[in-house]
């Protein structure tokens, strides 16, 4: 098996409209994870406030292939910093309502700290580089873009 192919197979990206089913992701992300001795999921929701109040929804916009190899880009820094054995990145895109799953996280690993340190780091990763574009829809009906948070900008500099 080449490099590559074991790249393909270590690392899962999807970005999608449809909604994810984290016991399949779980399920898929532990299938590709044969020594490993931890795995971490995160799951992102759509939050109903923001700074300025209450929220209908949001829009997230992408270009694809910027999008893939970003998060792809991402998963291989976490890979070789942590040696993880399997990450997997599940993020929506279209409009989503509050609640809605947004963004699914999965790392393994031989050990617990180093796939919460992988997952930490990816989300981190994520939320500042990945190239999402997200306007919150207000309950009023009104719509904005937002961009990327100071403090969001703060946990990535941990790294």
């Amino acid at each position: 098996m080449d490099s590559d192919q074991s790249e393909q197979e270590r690392i899962h990206i999807r970005v999608e409209p449809q909604d994810f089913e984290l016991g399949v992701e779980y399920e898929r992300l532990r299938e590709r994870s044969h020594t490993s001795g931890a795995i971490v999921v995160f799951t992102g929701l759509v939050r109903d406030f923001n700074a300025c109040g209450a929220l209908d929804g949001i829009v997230l916009e992408h270009y694809p292939a910027m999008t893939h190899k970003s998060l792809k880009g991402i998963a291989k820094r976490a890979m070789t910093l942590w040696n993880l054995e399997g990450v997997t990145i599940v993020h929506r895109v279209g409009e989503l309502h509050n609640h809605d799953q947004i963004v699914l996280v999965g790392v393994s690993a031989t050990h617990r700290a180093a796939a919460f340190d992988g997952a930490r780091y990816i989300m981190d990763y994520l939320k500042t580089e990945a190239p999402f574009w997200k306007k919150e829809v207000t309950s009023s009906g009104a719509s904005e873009w937002v961009e990327a948070k100071e403090s969001d900008q703060r946990a990535r500099e941990r790294w």
